[in-house]
């Protein structure tokens, strides 16, 4: 008798999974939008690659912060009042472009996505365990891959948001020399770019107020463990500590984070290297969203035939042959490699997250996915690092050689090596267990 094959999305489940599916283009949204203000601040402040590497610190750092408490509060109450008071701190911290564009002040606009990631921390936290629970543990990992399908629509929306609207209206970028100004001409270029900044976050900010209204009046079903009683925290960690996967995951979380966040951030120094402006590097980078988009789709399909570790391990493989193209192969030909290292990084963040929470309770997987969320530090930490490397021989990309290619070249040794550890773990999990056990 042939077996049933297993509902990726049941019917009852399908206005659900679709309203929380919506949230994950609203955080794709801001790290696209992220991202190229690296570069924008780096010239409208007259900083350094490191000093404007601040601005991913404050970003993935608030990940880091409020991942475990939104864990926490959300275990105690439930999945819609996490995401309400996500939407409220996302809205907060991008309205706060407004006093900061006031300010002038680079330290009040760090604190703004500081504040606006506090609530992503909240909705990422509950739409990705509730998504992995909206139907049968075996296609956990498949669903999830499916509503990651739609943060690449919002990373799109917000690099175009970028580009268009805040880098191609940018004053001090296209001035070559912008620190060789007078001091008036500066202040008041200055000005007027920290107000092309701001728009799209207050914009950004009152949208989402709307958004916070639209989920207050919509009912939303909120799965419940069977107990009446909750495991205590203490004893929850335990049980992850002991889960192998999910230590390792972890591991596997932070390290791809890094690497996804360096890749994309530093897109902009790399073309900046081989002489492509910053608008022009912004087209590289959309097309790298697009091979994403497409990497998430063709992932989440060959899932199906190929276990989640094997074809974590291709892509790692795969994609740390393209960041030593990047590496080694100086010109146009390192940026089309480093364009398509996205191809590559698109499956692993849901799939390294389905494999960790693999085996765990609903209680445990929502303070899990807490550790999973944090995990994105290595956002903020790696391209700090990154940058310290790139401004290893003076504030430009290519002041100096190291193993015969230039500062930036090199920098994405730190990504390699990042991949070089995703494909271990991959190899771990898809292994028989006796391998598995063995390596540990």
């Amino acid at each position: 008798m042939p077996t049933k094959k297993l509902e990726v999305i049941s019917r009852e489940n399908l206005i659900p999974f679709i309203l929380v599916t919506s949230l994950f283009a609203l955080w794709g949204f801001a790290n696209a939008a992220t991202d190229p203000m690296v570069q924008a601040f780096k010239k409208v402040m007259e900083l350094s690659n490191s000093e404007a590497a601040w601005v991913q610190m404050a970003f993935y750092g608030g990940y880091f912060c409020m991942a475990l408490p939104a864990a926490i509060f959300i275990r105690k109450y439930s999945y819609k009042v996490g995401i309400l008071i996500g939407l409220a701190l996302y809205a907060t911290g991008a309205l706060l472009f407004y006093p900061a564009a006031q300010s002038e002040s680079f330290v009040f606009f760090c604190t703004g996505l500081y504040i606006l990631t506090f609530g992503l921390a909240f909705l990422e936290t509950a739409a990705n365990p509730y998504i992995l629970a909206m139907g049968a543990k075996e296609t956990a990992t498949q669903r999830l891959n499916l509503a990651q399908a739609f943060n690449p629509v919002g990373l799109i929306a917000g690099l175009l948001i970028a580009q268009q609207f805040v880098l191609k209206n940018l004053q001090s970028t296209s001035i070559d020399d912008f620190s060789s100004l007078d001091a008036a001409s500066k202040v008041a270029i200055k000005t007027a770019d920290l107000m092309v900044i701001r728009d799209p976050y207050v914009i950004l900010g009152l949208s989402l107020i709307a958004i916070f209204i639209l989920f207050s009046a919509n009912k939303m079903p909120q799965a419940k463990d069977e107990k009446d009683t909750m495991p205590s925290i203490g004893a929850t960690f335990k049980v992850l500590a002991k889960s192998k996967n999910y230590v390792l995951g972890l591991l596997a979380q932070i390290f791809h984070t890094g690497c996804l966040i360096m890749s994309w951030t530093y897109i902009y120094q790399y073309a900046e290297a081989i002489g492509i402006d910053g608008v022009t590097a912004g087209y590289y980078q959309m097309t790298a969203f697009l091979l994403f988009t497409i990497g998430r789709a063709v992932g989440t399909y060959m899932l199906r035939f190929i276990s989640s570790g094997k074809l974590l391990m291709f892509f790692a493989i795969l994609g740390g042959v393209c960041i030593l193209g990047t590496i080694f192969m100086e010109g146009i030909i390192g940026l089309y490699s480093l364009v398509a290292v996205s191809f590559f990084m698109s499956l692993m963040f849901p799939t390294i997250y389905g494999i960790a929470l693999e085996g765990l309770t609903e209680e445990q997987s929502k303070i899990g996915s807490a550790g999973l969320i944090m995990a994105i530090v290595g956002g903020a930490l790696m391209p700090k690092l990154q940058g310290m490397l790139i401004d290893a021989g003076g504030p430009g990309v290519n002041d100096i050689k190291i193993m015969g290619v230039s500062e930036v070249n090199f920098s994405f040794v730190l990504p390699f090596l990042c991949f070089v550890y995703i494909a271990w773990f991959g190899n771990l999990v898809f292994s028989p267990k006796e391998k598995f056990e063995s390596f540990i």
